[in-house]
């Protein structure tokens, strides 16, 4: 699996939201990426999943469509959930977005899996921003054929850095490709080097789950006839 953005670029009525941005992000990869607050950010998330049309550039999404294979999570004024609703709702409408069952039953038990059944019928408004991310992750990470997680602007909820990212890596660990957006936390804060918005030449994401080893059959057809003995 692997998300690759070349010089993509958004424009809205007003000019343009998002310069040429270039990412490439692999499974089991993290990689930040910081922009100024405002809707560029959230555009560019939107564009990787194939929500948003580039003005120009390309998304190339390995492993399947992108809007199948890549989960925006939390994004402001598109995935956010309503603050009105209780936090079984808002799992009820998460397990149904991934067809999985959704009644009752089925909230009450993933609630007490995922250590949240005190929360169940707390405005959503009031889950504490740690405990939020890690939900909405959590169930964006459960759909059938995600391999790609977009976390929109975790930091706009806290200041608690490590809280999002030690959830990012953990994702990441399980061998899905990772992108954190942020805008309030200062470049200095951040855990690792981050991309830019508007910039075409990057820092690496950092891998943090393995590279699966090539078959042995193909190892055998990338010798060259100099290695057959």
């Amino acid at each position: 699996m692997r998300v690759q953005a070349d010089r993509v670029s958004v424009t809205g009525p007003h000019g343009t939201l998002l310069s040429p941005t270039s990412l490439t992000v692999s499974g089991g990869e993290l990689a930040i990426v910081h922009g100024e607050p405002g809707v560029g950010v959230t555009a560019f998330g939107l564009a990787l999943a194939g929500r948003l049309k580039p003005a120009t550039g390309t998304v190339t999404v390995e492993g399947g469509a992108p809007r199948k294979v890549v989960a925006v999570v939390d994004s402001p004024g598109v995935s956010e959930p309503d603050d009105a609703l209780t936090l079984q709702v808002v799992v009820g409408e998460e397990l149904e977005l991934a067809k999985r069952p959704a009644n009752k039953a089925a909230v009450t038990s993933w609630l007490a899996e995922h250590d949240a059944a005190a929360f169940a019928t707390t405005r959503f408004e009031n889950i504490e921003a740690t405990t939020r991310t890690r939900l909405l992750t959590t169930l964006a990470a459960q759909r059938e054929g995600i391999g790609v997680l977009v976390l929109d602007t975790p930091d706009r909820h806290t200041s608690d850095v490590g809280g999002w990212a030690r959830l990012a890596r953990e994702h990441a660990e399980r061998g899905l490709a990772v992108i954190v957006l942020t805008a309030t936390t200062p470049v200095s804060a951040l855990p690792q080097r981050p991309a830019l918005l508007g910039g075409l030449e990057q820092p690496d994401p950092v891998r943090h789950a393995p590279v699966e080893a090539l078959p042995a059959d193909t190892e055998e057809t990338e010798k060259t006839p100099g290695d057959q003995e």
